[in-house]
């Protein structure tokens, strides 16, 4: 095994699950083991301690005449529930057709670490590196970073700069570099229907009393009109519409296709929002979605009750110019107004984290562009990412400065599922972006 693959390998092999508080040891060793590695290459460490897991930051020496960058990663991951559907062990990473196979493997492991090695080689080559870098790496990104925002404050002066760049992202398709200028924004809630004190007979009470599953059913059904459009009053008064420019280029790009969402998905259909395409309404339009719902009885069988509570999971994506607080106050109003008789609501407000765009012909969007080109010998596409990275934001809030989306992942690298996994090829491709980067990015 390359030395490389070696040292993202000791990385995977922690379980390093930051939601779950038996693995609180294993987050922190983690944290540890990345010190001691940059210590190793050559650059100055420190471990901040927060409310629950640390930061880990490092710096090379900063030179008053040169750029200063910042690259952010995390090195918590997710859960690796269910355990049964995994090929491998999820903490045992293993190479099987091309591809690393273990828990973090893309998200964010292995994107973080192609930063980590490219540093590593330039260092090693040229004896410095052409920019002043701050590494900051968190154990709480899949939690949604409550600490972070807190130590930027905190350490503002220090992490001081010019431009962020972030790798936990996507490519549209293998061999395709990718740059991301969007993010959508997210806003979470769960819904809570109480009907009678206890499960009742269905025989005996049904038909007496509200049901709070089928309560449920009506109030998540009211969400969308039959078109898929989100119902909610206001929802898009704030959306900033896509320019032209964005969808004639999107047309265009590769993996981008219904074609492509429907091989990826399997779905035997797509859905969503009229007048849009599957890539509009994934990179520029927000979404209203279930994901989780439940109540009663959930055995093998029959039982014939009327359940005493259900509930709803709801998670809204959202897109410039739409406000994460504003959004839940009003998917609040509707609940509530669409709430039948018979049950009391409950909604409780979960994460959230604001939309987030910038301009990819900017300087440093150019600078990037440069260093996807060079990486990969293919010109590079821009999209805006489905997803949501809410620290984005967060960063040009309290730092003040655009943030790149040099994404690595592919779309089927089953990120929060069981068997993740990131090519062999593209962590490669990561280290030899980052050194690309720094010297885009130095001129």
């Amino acid at each position: 095994m390359t030395y490389d693959l070696e040292n993202l390998f000791s990385f995977l092999r922690f379980p390093s699950i930051s939601t779950d508080s038996n693995h609180a040891s294993d987050v922190r060793a983690c944290a540890d083991w990345l010190i001691t590695k940059l210590k190793d290459i050559g650059l100055t460490t420190e471990l901040h301690e927060t409310a629950k897991h640390p930061v880990v930051i490092a710096r090379n020496q900063h030179l008053p005449d040169r750029r200063t960058v910042l690259i952010y990663g995390h090195y918590d991951v997710q859960p690796v529930d269910p355990l049964a559907l995994w090929t491998s062990a999820p903490f045992e990473p293993v190479i099987r057709d091309g591809r690393i196979w273990a828990r973090g493997a893309t998200d964010n492991k292995g994107q973080m670490m192609a930063h980590i090695l490219g540093v590593e080689k330039t260092l090693r080559e040229q004896g410095e590196l052409p920019v002043n870098l701050i590494f900051l790496f968190e154990g709480e990104e899949e939690i949604g970073s409550p600490n972070l925002a807190a130590f930027l404050q905190q350490h503002r002066e220090e992490l001081r700069c010019d431009v962020i760049a972030i790798s936990d992202t996507g490519m549209v398709a293998p061999g395709v570099p990718t740059l991301g200028y969007g993010l959508r924004g997210i806003a979470c809630c769960e819904v809570i229907l109480r009907g009678p004190k206890g499960d009742l007979h269905s025989g005996l009470f049904g038909g007496v009393v509200a049901n709070p599953a089928a309560a449920i059913a009506r109030i998540v059904a009211s969400l969308h009109r039959a078109d898929g459009r989100v119902a909610i009053e206001g929802f898009y008064d704030q959306v900033r519409p896509l320019e032209p420019w964005e969808r004639e280029m999107w047309a265009s790009v590769p993996g981008a296709s219904d074609t492509d969402y429907l091989s990826v998905t399997g779905s035997p259909s797509l859905f969503g929002e009229p007048g849009y395409s599957s890539a509009e309404r994934t990179w520029a339009r927000p979404t209203a979605e279930v994901n989780g719902i439940g109540g009663g009885y959930q055995g093998e069988g029959s039982k014939t009750v009327l359940p005493a509570e259900a509930f709803a999971k709801l998670s809204f994506r959202l897109v410039p110019d739409q406000d994460p607080k504003e959004i839940l106050l009003q998917v609040q109003r509707h609940l509530e107004h669409h709430c039948p008789p018979g049950v009391t609501i409950e909604v409780k407000p979960g994460h959230d984290g604001k939309p987030y765009v910038a301009d990819p012909n900017s300087k440093f969007g150019l600078a990037a562009r440069a260093a996807l080109r060079s990486s990969f010998n293919a010109e590079p596409v821009l999209i805006r990412e489905g997803g949501s990275i809410p620290i984005v934001q967060t960063f040009r809030e309290i730092l003040g400065v655009d943030t790149l989306l040099l994404g690595l992942a592919l779309s089927d690298a089953q990120i929060h599922a069981p068997n993740e996994n990131f090519p062999v090829e593209n962590f490669e491709a990561g280290i030899r972006l980052n050194q690309a980067l720094l010297i885009e990015l130095a001129k």
